[in-house]
């Protein structure tokens, strides 16, 4: 089952999964990025769109723990969701996306 995190919960999570650096796959397009970005902190950053990624899975390690995010949170739940059909052991969602993320960790981070 994917898990739910908001914003403020994922350095909990991440400390739960310090065996393994873990992943925050940003699945947003390009032009988003441009918009608002993470600055990593704790973990590493990947950027692969939604569109992209059944091509790009052999990129990703399915041990590592992997948590997605995207504006709002709703592709980064179905990309999740693939995620762990394809056999990743530790999958969560970051619920309200960077949206989220602006108004619970950092507020530099811009609205869009």
């Amino acid at each position: 089952m994917v898990a739910q995190i908001r914003p403020s919960q994922l350095a909990g999570w991440l400390r739960e999964h310090h065996d393994r650096r873990p992943l925050v796959l940003d699945v947003r397009e390009p032009s988003e990025m441009q918009q608002a970005h993470l600055a990593p902190d704790g973990f590493d950053l990947v950027h692969i769109p939604m569109a992209t990624l059944p091509a790009r899975l052999g990129e990703l390690d399915r041990r590592r723990p992997v948590a997605c995010l995207c504006h709002l949170g709703g592709r980064s739940q179905r990309v999740a969701m693939y995620l762990e059909q394809q056999g990743f052991e530790h999958v969560a969602n970051i619920v309200g996306g960077i949206h989220a993320w602006s108004l619970e960790c950092d507020p530099s981070v811009p609205l869009y």
